[in-house]
């Protein structure tokens, strides 16, 4: 009955593999919204990973400014690092901004790091080109995705910036690339005020921005210290909120992009749904094209269940190829996507098992049609 089930896809060959690529597509934008989602954890854990702190102090009853805004005085940083067990700490500015270009701005994230102090937020390995900073003022090490090149000047707020270095794979949670300034340079652009706005508060009576202010404070722990115990002396005698780099870790994957996970994995299923409604479909069209011969096979005596072992056959192999255009187109197009996008091996298998669990779903109105077909219909022409 093999053969049958091969010569019967022979017999409609042309319909049968279009139908395949055609699901397969669609099986291939699942694998995509699947990848993006991979590459939403993949590109929140970049910056967490390339800081390598065990301990981020925020602002009292926040979650810190990948979720929401945080401000701490750029000092409290000398006031951890003079707890015992803190082996080094440094004072962070995390902003969205606009780099302007001959067309249109890019927007990007701006991380503030002291390029003299004991903790880095650039990792070496991610610059492809010139260097990391090493001025307090006027430089900026951009990531390849802006478009920049090395010795470009950069207009933001009040003075010029030099592109110093280039990096490679850094973004934010969100996707936009990073950008990275002295902590001085992010401070003045993100908590001063123009001229024009330092003016007007004055004559109303208001005190200009404060630049001394930090978004979050990290801090490395020694070893044989426990990062809760000095996370815990922190919030009791501090009064801030304070995160190791495992609640971090969290809260950038499970609060900041839940919403986005929830959209994808929804989509994910109409479309899981929608290819098995369409192999549902053409199975039972082929079917009932074929309904006089399969009246035939049960006027000669074949029995049911080796008629029902074609169709489960044909519905399976069209299900098997369209996993297979699938994995091609996804791997074809994934690269033309602005934001990461991963792949990975389980997340096919894990697609392959279900497309193959819908086909056989998928097989079951045939399934019905053939055992209701009356053999007298075969002599009646």
């Amino acid at each position: 009955m093999i053969n049958l089930a091969q010569k019967d896809i022979a017999h409609t060959f042309g319909k049968f593999i279009v139908t395949a690529m055609g699901v397969g597509m669609l099986l291939g934008i699942v694998l995509i919204m699947i990848g993006v989602y991979r590459g939403m954890i993949v590109d929140a854990e970049v910056l967490l990973d390339d800081i390598g702190a065990n301990l981020w102090v925020v602002q009292e009853d926040t979650l810190g400014p990948f979720a929401e805004s945080s401000r701490v005085h750029e000092d409290l940083k000398n006031t951890i690092k003079a707890i015992d067990g803190v082996d080094k700490t440094a004072a962070l500015t995390f902003q969205n901004i606009q780099l302007p270009t001959s067309t249109i701005p890019i927007r990007v994230t701006a991380v503030g790091y002291d390029p003299f102090g004991e903790i880095s937020a650039i990792n070496p390995k991610r610059i492809v080109q010139g260097r990391a900073l090493k001025r307090d003022h006027y430089e900026i090490v951009v990531s390849q995705k802006t478009g920049f090149e090395l010795n470009d000047l950069i207009p933001l707020g009040r003075h010029t910036y030099k592109v110093v270095g280039i990096t490679k794979g850094t973004v934010a949670s969100g996707g936009d690339p990073l950008v990275f300034l002295s902590f001085k340079d992010a401070g003045e652009l993100q908590f001063s005020y123009s001229n024009n706005r330092i003016r007007t508060d004055r004559l109303r009576g208001l005190k200009t921005g404060d630049s001394h202010l930090a978004n979050a404070v990290v801090a490395t722990i020694k070893p044989g210290y426990s990062v809760n115990a000095i996370a815990n002396e922190i919030r009791k005698f501090q009064h801030k909120s304070v995160y190791t780099a495992d609640e971090q870790r969290t809260i950038l994957t499970k609060n900041v992009i839940k919403n986005a996970s929830k959209q994808i994995g929804l989509f994910t299923v109409i479309l899981v749904v929608v290819s098995t409604i369409i192999i549902a479909l053409i199975i039972y069209t082929m079917t009932l094209e074929k309904m006089k011969e399969i009246a035939i096979m049960k006027l000669i005596g074949i029995p049911n269940s080796m008629i029902i072992k074609m169709i489960v056959q044909e519905t399976m192999l069209l299900g098997f190829l369209a996993f297979i255009f699938g994995n091609l187109f996804a791997h074809l197009i994934y690269q033309v996507f602005p934001k990461r996008v991963v792949l990975l091996k389980p997340d096919a298998w894990e697609l392959f098992i279900v497309i193959i669990i819908a086909s056989i779903l998928a097989s079951i109105v045939a399934i019905k049609k053939v055992i209701k077909a009356d053999p007298r219909s075969a002599i009646g022409g």
